[in-house]
């Protein structure tokens, strides 16, 4: 363990500085697709009992009509932030009827590109900007990539923790400043080692082999209807799931916020070729919000991101200049199809000490090659992490993966010893020795649970995915939620859809104007 390290553990050890730890915030989305109960993609509207997809603030839709998004409020105890999950999921399926939530990440048997529907918002200026941006990732990437689900974990450490490391530091830098360049070194640490979540929590090494529609690959048949790699963990964060040609030369510089911004600003102002070619309009109606790299900052694929609460009519990289970092979000997850939530405690617990880690460990500027580097260890995990004797790169030396988690499993010990002090509980010290069997037994990881589970059964992809999806939904509907919680889902759906139709009664604004009044909003932020 480093000096720096060992510094920072013992003044957060402190008697007086320990409760900063349990002051922690944790937010989940949690992405997945409706289906019928066939396991076909559901081509019926966003569910009006849902409320409004535009104005509700924990249940919306992501790219697809089809592909909901649940979102809970932040708060210090994870246990009550998959509390407050469950509920809407329980909410959300008691009124599906007969469609159901499919299980795992990557998608159901998808129907024709032209028949997947995307999101629909209302006609006010924003919902309809909103749709405009999906048609622009329909036209840049597909409808069939945007159909893949995922976990976001949002964590922020104490804002009160800050102040105390940089005094300690003697950090001449201002409270905010100091705030932002510690989450980005800390976004620094998470590119070095999030290789180890693949592998511990990738659970996507199988596929409907629909979801290629014809393109070549390297995968493996499992039967007549499922592709894999025998080793992969997580098909969905490899070059089959969400990479793109425009994309891959934007990496923005996690060294400082500055230079992250400045990488942003770049892609959102630089027209890209074949996005020019399309134009913005066809036939006299929007198909992208513009043509550059990326339309909005959002369209940047991404396994991390610096984020700040955002005002009414605030971009994320306007709240992020003026304000400065404020959490993480963690947006590489897959869900877990045998867990009706796809995330349990044991996994939050886990990825709380080992961002914790990746916060209070030396985190050094990174170079181009270790940049590099960092995506090749990534990359190559989640296609072949549990091949026997694997080796990875680091500092540009081969290591085994096995040595190298283990290693990485013993510093994280120190901030999950840290957290289990603070609260009171042994649960993050439990979280680790289930991530150590699965370094010692790579047969313990989800993904290789999936395999097991598709061979031990003779099941085809789609045929498991939808076995776990009618589990879940009998999971979830066993237990009604409480007469209260019933009403205040019920509420926030009226409300939704009330505040939807109060922006849609506003007076008319011509929607060329209002996207240009958008896009240079951008603009006034390019080279400060």
């Amino acid at each position: 363990m480093s000096d720096l390290l060992s510094r920072r553990l013992a003044l957060l050890g402190e008697r007086a500085n320990l409760p900063l730890l349990t002051q922690c915030l944790h937010g989940i989305e949690r992405e997945c697709l409706r289906v019928d109960g066939n396991g076909q993609l559901a081509l019926t509207p966003h569910p009006p009992a849902l409320g409004s997809a535009l104005t509700h603030s924990q249940i919306t839709t992501d790219y697809s009509e089809s592909l909901l998004e649940f979102i809970t409020p932040a708060e210090k105890d994870p246990a009550v932030t998959l509390a407050d999950l469950e509920k809407v999921h329980r909410f959300t399926v008691d009124k599906l009827g007969d469609e159901l939530l499919w299980s795992p990440s990557m998608p159901c048997r998808l129907p024709g590109e032209e028949d997947i529907p995307i999101a629909r918002y209302g006609t006010s200026p924003i919902g309809r900007l909103k749709y405009v941006y999906r048609r622009g990732l329909a036209v840049r990437y597909g409808k069939t990539m945007q159909c893949i689900a995922g976990i976001h974990y949002n964590y922020s450490l104490p804002e009160g923790l800050w102040p105390l490391l940089k005094q300690a530091e003697g950090d001449p830098q201002s409270d905010r400043d100091y705030q932002s360049a510690r989450y980005i070194a800390m976004i620094r640490n998470f590119r070095r080692y999030s290789w180890l979540l693949m592998y511990l929590f990738g659970a996507a090494p199988a596929l409907d082999k629909s979801f290629l529609r014809g393109r070549p690959h390297d995968l493996q048949s499992l039967d007549a209807d499922t592709l894999y790699l025998p080793y992969a963990t997580s098909l969905r964060m490899s070059d089959l799931g969400y990479q793109n040609n425009a994309q891959s030369g934007l990496t923005p510089c996690y060294n400082s916020l500055d230079s992250y911004l400045s990488s942003l600003r770049q892609a959102v102002s630089t027209p890209y070729p074949p996005y020019a070619e399309i134009g913005t309009k066809q036939n006299g109606e929007w198909v992208q919000l513009n043509t550059n790299v990326i339309q909005i900052e959002n369209e940047y694929y991404s396994s991390i991101r610096p984020k700040r609460i955002t005002y009414t009519g605030e971009r994320p990289i306007q709240a992020l200049a003026s304000r400065g970092v404020q959490y993480v979000e963690v947006r590489c997850l897959d869900i877990n199809p045998f867990l009706p939530l796809g995330i349990d405690l044991v996994e939050a617990r886990f990825l709380d000490a080992f961002l914790l880690f990746c916060a209070l460990q030396d985190s050094p500027p990174m170079a181009g090659d270790e940049c590099r580097g960092a995506t090749d260890n990534f990359q190559t995990v989640v296609k072949e992490g549990r091949r026997p004797g694997l080796e990875l790169l680091r500092h540009g030396q081969p290591i085994g993966l096995k040595e190298w988690a283990t290693d990485l499993l013993d510093r994280i010990d120190h901030t999950a010893a840290l957290l289990d002090l603070a609260l009171d509980t042994r649960e993050h010290a439990e979280a680790m020795a289930v991530q150590r069997a699965r370094v010692e037994n790579p047969d313990l990881t989800p993904s290789a649970q999936v395999l097991a589970e598709l061979r031990e059964r003779g099941e085809s992809f789609t045929e498991f995915a939808l076995r776990q999806s009618r589990a879940h939904a009998a999971y979830f509907r066993s237990e009604p939620l409480s007469a209260e919680d019933q009403e205040r889902f019920e509420s926030m759906a009226r409300e939704s859809l009330a505040e939807q139709a109060r922006l849609e009664a506003e007076p008319d604004v011509d929607f060329d104007t209002f996207v240009a009044a958008y896009q240079a909003s951008i603009l006034g932020l390019i080279g400060n």
